[in-house]
Order: structure tokens, then sequence, then C-alpha cells
């Protein structure tokens, strides 16, 4: 049977897949903040739940761990829903968000949405807040995405770690795939994890989990594969992006996944390094059909299906 977590009054997860990433909400009586949003075909079901939860009180706060759309696309709704809610993101974004640059923020190169959000405030590495009646650290964790924190909780030893370890994994690095050196940075971000000795974690995707030493000695293992072959992590990243679009639509005709691919600049990019070799389309037929054999999709005539 699976280990029951407890945690301290106040926090609640809301575990949400894998489009739209894990909320947490973190209340005491002064104040109530949300971290991360989902993706924006999720943004009602993100309000109905934090609506719920909230009871009547107001959100006083939104915090982003990272920029990605499976995190923050629901900000848009969220902000519609609490009008006077602060919202807080990593700093290295910030200027794409108040210009609101789709292009720079990632969203139109990899083919995903997220609607126009504002921010009123930087979170920023090293400095703490109080979330829940405790006091929180906010952390660098640059890897999965360059401008990535995570936040922990140093009395209850509780985790919030974004992308940057889930039970079973950690997220795409973007930037080996633009030909940037990052797997360093994810290698340095688990160390940092592993240094605060985490009781708890509360990961971007998947459920809470207590046992962060396996989870970073298999995190670790999969890194040493990845910079053995980094072939192989844009493979496994293209299945993702893939993944992702088919989580959001959940049928597809293969003709159009290729076109959807030849339209999307990442996915040009990640084919032109990596897999130069082959068409789009055999590409993309290659790709759906490792899907397929790993059970993350199906085939019905000229469709892919979302398993």
């Amino acid at each position: 049977m699976a280990e029951t977590i407890r945690l301290p009054a106040g926090i609640t997860v809301f575990e949400r897949g894998w489009l739209s990433s894990n909320n947490i909400l973190l209340q005491d009586r002064h104040h109530a903040a949300l971290v991360d949003t989902g993706y924006c075909t999720h943004s009602e079901r993100t309000v109905a739940l934090v609506r719920q939860a909230l009871g009547g009180r107001p959100l006083d706060l939104l915090l982003n761990t990272h920029l990605h759309s499976d995190h923050c696309g629901g900000n848009a709704a969220v902000q519609s829903a609490w009008p006077d809610v602060r919202t807080y993101i990593p700093p290295g974004q910030a200027p794409h968000v108040r210009d609101w640059d789709p292009v720079a923020l990632t969203y139109e190169p990899t083919g995903q949405q997220c609607p126009r959000f504002h921010i009123e405030g930087l979170l920023e590495p090293n400095a703490e807040l109080a979330l829940a009646g405790r006091p929180w650290q906010v952390h660098s964790a640059p890897g999965h995405d360059p401008d990535s924190v995570i936040l922990f909780e140093p009395q209850s030893r509780i985790l919030i770690s974004a992308d940057a370890l889930w039970e079973n994994g950690f997220g795409i690095v973007f930037q080996e795939l633009e030909g940037d050196r990052a797997f360093d940075s994810v290698g340095k971000t688990l160390d940092v994890i592993e240094s605060l000795r985490p009781a708890i974690v509360i990961p971007g995707h998947g459920k809470v989990f207590a046992d962060a030493a396996l989870s970073l000695a298999n995190a670790r293992r999969r890194l040493e594969g990845f910079v053995r072959d980094p072939q192989k992590h844009a493979a496994h990243a293209a299945k993702v992006l893939l993944k992702f679009k088919l989580l959001e639509l959940q049928r597809l005709r293969l003709a159009d996944f290729v076109q959807w691919a030849a339209a999307t600049p990442y996915f040009c990019l990640v084919r032109s390094r990596w897999f130069a070799d082959l068409d789009m389309a055999t590409w993309i037929e290659q790709l759906a059909g490792e899907l397929t054999r790993s059970g993350a999709a199906t085939r019905e005539g000229e469709y892919v299906l979302n398993a």
C-alpha cells in the first residue's frame, strides 16, 4: 500500500497530472498564496479547486516557480478571479512578461499557449517568504529552466521542487537542446536539493513523496545517461513535446501532427541539431511510433490519440 504523506495544516496540493503542473495552496490566518497555476486549457478547473479550498476568503499571492506554460498558463484566469492578487515570478523573465514577448517566453516557439498576465513583484533567490505560517526559503534551481526557483521550509523540511526533481526524474533541459551547456546546472541543483535534506517533496508533476534520497539517485543516473548520450535527451524531449500536444488536444491526425511540428520553431531546431538526417514527416512518424509502443499514445488509422 502506498504511503500516505501528511502535510502540515495550511498546505493543500492539487495533483494535476502532466499537461498542468501541480498547484500548491498555502494558507494561514492572514494570507493565502498559490504556487503555480497549470496550463491555460485547465484554468477553469484550477480556479474552481482554489475557490473551493479557500472557502470564500481571498487569494492574496500568486507565485510561479518558473514560466513554462504548464506552470503559469492559468495565471490570467486566477488574476481575473481574484483581481487583488499579487503575482511574483523569478526575476529572469520579468522584462519579457512586462512587455509580453511570447517568443522570448518560449510559448510560440514551443507551439504552446499562455494568456497574458501581469506581475507585481519578483521571487528573488535567497529571499525568505512567510507562507502558511512558516518561513520559506527561495533557492535558485537552474537546469530545466535557467530562471527556475524552488521553495524550502526548513522547520518541517518540505520542498516545493517544481521540475528540478520529480519522484522519477526531472524536466527537459531546454538549454541543452538549444546548444548551450546546462547539464552541469541540473547536477548543481540536485546538489542543492540534497544539501537541504528534504523530508517531503512536492514536485511540479506527480505525487508528493518522501524518499528524496532515492529520487536524487535516480535523477543523477538519468542525468549521467543524458550526458553520455545527448541525442538520447533530445529524442526524449521531442517525445515529451509531442505528448504535451496530445494531452492538450487528445486526438490529432498524424499529418496534422507533422504540419504542427513543421510550423513549431522549437521542433525545427531540435530536428536540425539532432536529427537532420530525417525529414520531418519521417521523424514525427518515428516519434509517434515510440509513444505508441511505450503506451503513451494509441493509433486509430490516421489518428494519434492520447493514452
